[in-house]
């Protein structure tokens, strides 16, 4: 593993270590990654192996337990996914979008790092053994179905991936496991989503969760399979289907069975309690995130004053699919403040295709045509899940600068939190 910095005053720096240096083994054992590093750097009487200069030293040193050396590795050299999903959004990609979002990312330890959800297919016996060995728990992982045929064919991966022995494999050895499945209209569903269901539940309770997220489909499907598209009556006829599972599938405490939020929306049903989606943290799978939300504005509330001093007016965007949720909730409420103008619009998603409604890919662009000519106020506002982790760069590559420029108020994403909105908005 190459270092990059080294911090001052700490263990690495007594040992005289730089960026540049190499630490290449940890009591002999090979350090692959920063989780190798981690994981073996627990011990109180280590022998690093370190390659300085092209050569190698040997340091012999006794620490606490939870002494590190107080230096930053190289970033991980992220593993490819080994499926050609017929659904997967990265086929789907319009040009002149951030150059990670066309590398289709397969790595578990992103997955227990992260988050992401993963297929599995390219991890073999000693990756298993890896993630058992060092307690990478929970993972994510994407099933979408259990049938060996129809995974063959969702896939393109050509041959049985032996997903159901890898999670037999990892829940005996009680690695936490959440999945998820993209559901495909007249594919996946119907028997083939019983048998999967059925399957996944054979291995809980290790296997914590299934979230079901409607498959999404962009303008840009050019040469790609025909894929039907999730309407408002098959959602509706889901959320009523799950109603009915739950008590095929109990655990104990919590649920198994998750639907992600568009379907209620489109449905026009309302959300279960915050509380149903408990003790998990789903909601950046969209499982939850909106029930979340809005809990938290319903505390928010009592903070927000019944008036202000001088006359305010910024404006939040949104995605179609919240839109309606967000007048209705966060206009009504937050324009019932005097001196106070709040304009909620909605962005169509003209550079992915209107058929994607989420706020979570709204783009620079589409932001920018949109609300260019509109009276903005002192701001325009959107959730953070349009920048990247970094928070520099939209889907589209815009900064938040560039966007400010091109619309003459400042562009700001918010941490999902409409008081914060207001606070920042007041203070300017």
């Amino acid at each position: 593993m190459k270092i990059i910095s080294v911090e001052d005053n700490c263990l690495g720096a007594e040992l005289g270590l730089q960026p540049g240096d190499r630490l290449l083994r940890i009591n002999g054992a090979r350090v692959r990654d920063s989780l190798d590093y981690r994981f073996r750097f627990t011990a109180r009487n280590l022998t690093l192996e370190v390659e300085k200069s092209g050569k190698r030293q040997i340091f012999e040193i006794e620490k606490d337990y939870d002494d590190m050396l107080g230096v930053e590795f190289e970033d991980l050299k992220v593993r490819k996914c080994a499926n050609n999903c017929v659904f997967c959004f990265v086929d789907q990609n319009p040009p002149d979008m951030r150059e990670s979002l066309y590398f289709r990312d397969g790595d578990y330890r992103l997955s227990y790092l992260h988050g992401h959800y993963i297929t599995m297919t390219n991890m073999g016996p000693k990756d298993l053994q890896r993630i058992v060995d060092q307690r990478l728990s929970p993972l994510y992982v994407s099933v979408h179905v259990t049938d060996a045929e129809l995974r063959r064919k969702l896939f393109l991966y050509g041959k049985d991936d032996g997903l159901l022995e890898k999670i037999k494999f990892l829940t005996d050895n009680r690695i936490e496991l959440h999945t998820q499945i993209v559901l495909i209209p007249q594919l996946n569903d119907g028997e083939y989503l019983q048998k999967t269901l059925d399957d996944l539940y054979g291995f809980s309770p290790w296997l914590r969760s299934v979230s079901i997220v409607p498959v999404g489909l962009t303008g840009h499907r050019r040469g790609l399979m025909e894929l039907a598209t999730v309407t408002p009556e098959y959602a509706a006829a889901m959320t009523k289907l799950l109603s009915g599972l739950q008590s095929k599938y109990p655990v104990k405490n919590s649920h198994f069975l998750f639907l992600s939020d568009e379907w209620y929306i489109l449905a026009g049903k309302p959300f279960p309690s915050p509380e149903f989606y408990q003790p998990y943290d789903l909601v950046e799978n969209g499982v939850g995130q909106v029930p979340k939300f809005l809990a938290e504005f319903e505390k928010e509330k009592n903070q927000l004053p019944v008036s202000l001093d001088t006359r305010t007016e910024f404006t939040i965007i949104t995605g179609r699919l919240v839109n309606e949720i967000f007048q209705r909730e966060v206009g009504s409420f937050l324009n019932n403040i005097r001196n106070l103008k709040v304009n909620i619009v909605p962005i169509d998603n003209d550079f992915m295709g209107r058929s994607v409604t989420v706020t979570g890919l709204l783009t620079g662009h589409d932001i920018v045509a949109q609300l260019t000519k509109r009276q903005l106020g002192q701001a325009v506002w959107c959730t953070r899940r349009i920048i990247n982790d970094e928070g520099t760069r939209t889907l589209d590559d815009m900064t938040p600068e560039e966007i400010s420029a091109q619309l003459g108020v400042p562009f700001r994403v918010s941490n999902d939190s409409i008081l914060e909105i207001f606070e920042r908005s007041i203070v300017g």
